[in-house]
């Protein structure tokens, strides 16, 4: 790998990647390399006459990939990392046509069209290496808290919250749905004694949104707890982990973070600031912001005002919203003992964007099915869930976040579509 040249001594290398930049000169031709740890200068003295390697290189086109060996130098007048690979040996093991379709400054669809290509530039290939620290490290703290990882079905015979944004799949000679979280089965492993759950895996929504943070199948961050007294639990949990992951992305990734997109990675302190959803509201609407929408929840530029006050007073990028109103829920949030019109929910937002909904769940049968009811829903049709709940379960609770939109936010890029490997929306099926 390109990266570990540095800590090489002089001598015989073979290296591997595409071709990112030629230069043709009369007396000596320089290839810079690249592979997905880094790049390196190459370089070849050209002979009079020209022979099979000049007239290759000459001939090269951006983009091919190449295997070269040659003799590495460290040489401290090489701009590229004081290093050099003098070549002996050419490969051309794949040959790129010679016009690209995109370029940087090409438009998000443009680029998603053309994704393997979008995907080969450095600070795209640290997106998803970024990923993987943060999904190991969430991982590695629920395995250490003695949490089971479960893997839910996504055919479902039943809607898990609401018929509105279903995808329907023809299913035998009857229909089944795209699960829009693993939320039922989440629960029953609650029923099943499992205690601790999580999962990280496909969800799947029909809303036909084209904002930047919503997609019609996204990866699903989900937990589940038994034995709480309130949200709070949950809350406390949910800060924990975060902590885990922000952890480990930076001491892995924080300079090269740094180098790529110019942030600072900042590990939140605990506990993050609780605010309750009306007490929000007022906060926003006193710094000259009246939220417009009537089914009390918080908009889009609420969020992002709730963000700024919480960063100005508490010096925290993250808020737990709390205490959302029944009418908003699902009908298995558990609501207030002495107000029913307030669930024991909440919404974590980051950066000004909610990437969360975790709540304690309604774990009272009768209690469930009349909330089912008042939602509209088809008790019939939740019959296999509501069994879960006949034979004995515990008060629990857990939450759902988002992986694209915690990338998204954590480095500060414009759209999901940044940070999910191929991304799915309305008008998007391809590649």
């Amino acid at each position: 790998m390109i990266k570990q040249l540095p800590d090489l001594a002089d001598g015989q290398v073979t290296v591997a990647g595409w071709v990112e930049t030629i230069r043709d000169q009369k007396k000596v031709q320089f290839v810079i390399l690249r592979d997905e740890s880094g790049s390196v200068q190459l370089v070849r003295p050209r002979p009079e006459g020209d022979d099979e390697i000049s007239s290759t290189i000459s001939e090269l086109t951006l983009g091919s990939f190449v295997r070269v060996s040659g003799e590495l130098k460290h040489d401290e007048r090489v701009k590229l990392g004081g290093i050099e690979v003098k070549i002996e040996t050419f490969e051309v093991v794949g040959k790129a046509l010679p016009e690209n379709p995109i370029a940087e400054d090409s438009s998000i669809d443009k680029r998603l069209d053309w994704r393997f290509l979008d995907l080969r530039r450095p600070e795209l290939n640290l997106v998803f290496r970024v990923q993987t620290t943060f999904e190991h490290a969430l991982r590695t703290w629920w395995v250490e808290h003695d949490f089971v990882e479960i893997h839910t079905p996504k055919l479902m015979a039943s809607p898990s919250e609401s018929r509105a944004e279903l995808f329907q799949v023809p299913y035998f000679e009857t229909t089944a749905y795209l699960a829009q979280s693993p939320q039922h089965f989440k629960q029953m492993a609650q029923a099943s004694g499992f205690g601790k759950i999580f999962e990280i895996g496909p969800a799947f929504r029909a809303d036909p949104s084209f904002t930047a943070r919503h997609a019609t199948e996204f990866t699903s961050v989900d937990a589940e707890i038994s034995w709480v007294d309130s949200h709070e639990d949950v809350m406390r949990m949910h800060e924990e982990l975060l902590v885990a992951g922000f952890t480990a992305v930076k001491e892995k990734h924080g300079d090269e973070i740094k180098a790529l997109f110019d942030i600072d990675i900042e590990v939140p302190s605990t506990p993050f600031p609780r605010i309750p959803l009306a007490e929000a509201k007022q906060i926003v609407a006193d710094r000259g912001y009246v939220v417009p929408r009537a089914d009390d929840d918080m908009d889009p530029e609420g969020e992002r005002q709730i963000s700024a006050y919480v960063k100005e007073t508490y010096g925290s990028d993250f808020v737990f919203l709390t205490d959302y109103a029944t009418s908003i829920r699902p009908f298995y949030h558990r609501r207030h003992d002495d107000d029913a019109g307030l669930t024991n929910s909440y919404d974590l937002i980051y950066n000004g964007t909610e990437i969360s909904t975790g709540a304690q769940r309604e774990h009272r049968v009768e209690v469930l099915e009349a909330q089912a009811r008042d939602k509209g829903l088809d008790t019939e049709e939740l019959a296999t869930y509501l069994d879960f709940f006949r034979y004995g379960v515990p008060s629990h609770g857990g939450f759902g976040m988002g992986l694209g939109r915690v990338l998204m936010l954590m480095l500060h890029l414009p759209s999901i579509r940044e940070t999910t490997y191929l991304f799915r929306g309305p008008n998007r099926l391809l590649p």
